[in-house]
């Protein structure tokens, strides 16, 4: 779903190939939506993902579009490979292209190549929003249809005044209400949603410090 959050970062994204550079960098706060729009992407054209752990074969990249997740959070990262596969985006004749996501501008990435640091720093941003109002309820509508959850339709303005606007929290007040449905025998209403966060310690987490 596109809204004024993600619509900027939908379509930098959807411009591959003719990204600046070959390269992108998608960043957000958690929960943003970043890994699905990078994974759809990848599913769409094809991309290589690199692996969280393990060996990295470059010479199987060559010539492909490649994601990189939660690059700046990755412990184990190479710089040289990291430098490696800028240079195979930005000369890659066809069908070729790397998509970074994080949570912060790669100019404040680490990095030890003098390289790396120089395409670091150029390389294009978009920023992902927290999702606004029609994301989250979205993903909310997801979520309770996953579970085959029928919720009375003024849950989703009470739930969206008081959580926190990311995929994890969503999912988290979905999975906390169908166990309360389904141990009081009840259907997910306002009145169940009203009763299990603003009492239950498992879900007082899960609410802004004001509601909106």
């Amino acid at each position: 779903m596109v809204s004024p959050s993600n619509a900027e970062a939908v379509k930098a994204v959807d411009s591959w190939p003719g990204w600046h550079g070959g390269a992108l960098a998608l960043i957000g706060p958690e929960g943003a939506g970043k890994s699905h729009l990078a994974t759809t992407w990848a599913a769409a054209v094809g991309a290589a993902v690199i692996p969280a752990k393990g060996r990295i074969d470059l010479g199987a990249l060559r010539g492909r579009p490649v994601l990189y997740e939660d690059a700046d959070r990755d412990r184990t990262r190479r710089d040289e490979i990291l430098f490696h596969l800028f240079n195979m985006a930005a000369h890659a004749d066809t069908g070729g292209g790397l998509l970074l996501t994080g949570r912060s501008p790669p100019s404040g990435w680490s990095a030890v190549l003098p390289d790396l640091r120089s395409r670091l720093n150029a390389v294009t941003v978009v920023e992902l929003e927290a999702p606004d109002d029609a994301i989250l309820e979205a993903m909310l509508r997801k979520f309770f249809r996953e579970r085959n959850i029928r919720p009375t339709e003024d849950v989703f303005p009470y739930l969206l005044r008081r959580i926190e606007r990311s995929a994890p929290k969503a999912l988290a007040v979905v999975q906390r209400l169908d166990e309360a449905a389904d141990a009081e025998g009840r259907a997910v209403s306002r009145a169940l949603a009203r009763q299990i966060l603003e009492t239950d310690p498992q879900t007082l987490s899960l609410f802004d410090e004001e509601p909106r």
